[in-house]
């Protein structure tokens, strides 16, 4: 039964970087085409380990986990940055309105890339989430969080905290799950290559028998 595809999720130039990108930072062997790799056939000894699942249970479960708690630091980080606004300077009141923006907007498309990366199984998707979670949203929240001129209340240090956690794990359990999906996918693309060779070898053969006798006929 054949995984369901879904929507494309990005467009295709940079689904090609992207998948140009995981082939040469995560695979062992950068031959396989891992965008259209073929599945393999019933009954070839391939077809297991292409049916096997390449999803991450525990990246997976920090996303389920990010999700719900993001929306908390959201609303715990704005009340305190609007308690706290008037005492800040000019210059870290721009930063701080504009770090919330990019956090905001990046969140929200890091997390839906996790999702369809990770549960579908697509590496472009899942290699984009983990280039956003490395940068820009782990080097940010780590600004906010030892960045002493923001003046942080010591909620906001703890959610800071627990966000960066996430971002921290997220980042080598994404790498990791990468990691294995390309390397398996360029195994499934060597072996499905191998079983088309080897189904074309005897009909190559039969075709050359069939002429050689039609030769000796005439």
């Amino acid at each position: 039964m054949a995984r369901p595809e879904g929507p494309p999720t990005l467009p295709e130039p940079l689904r090609r970087r992207l998948v140009s990108f995981s082939s040469s930072v995560f695979s062992d062997s950068h031959r396989a085409a891992l965008d259209h790799v073929p599945r393999a056939p019933p009954g070839f000894p391939g077809y297991r380990a292409d049916c096997e699942i390449l999803s991450s249970l525990p990246l997976q479960m920090s996303l389920y986990f990010n999700v719900y708690f993001f929306p908390f630091w959201w609303l715990i980080t704005v009340a305190i940055l609007y308690l706290k606004y008037p005492d800040l300077s000019d210059y870290y009141k721009f930063i701080l309105v504009t770090v919330m923006i990019l956090v905001s907007l990046t969140e929200l498309i890091r997390l839906y890339l996790g999702y369809v990366g990770n549960l579908l199984e697509k590496v472009p998707e899942l290699a984009g989430f983990w280039l956003l979670t490395l940068l820009p949203q782990l080097p940010i929240i780590l600004f906010l969080l030892f960045n002493e001129g923001l003046k942080i209340h010591s909620l906001e240090r703890a959610m800071h905290i627990i966000f960066a956690a996430f971002l921290s794990f997220q980042v080598v359990a994404a790498f990791f799950a990468l990691r294995r999906m390309v390397n398996t996918l360029a195994t499934r693309f060597r072996l499905t290559e191998f079983h088309r060779l080897e189904e074309q070898r005897p009909a190559s053969g039969g075709h050359s028998l069939a002429t050689g006798s039609s030769s000796q006929g005439c």
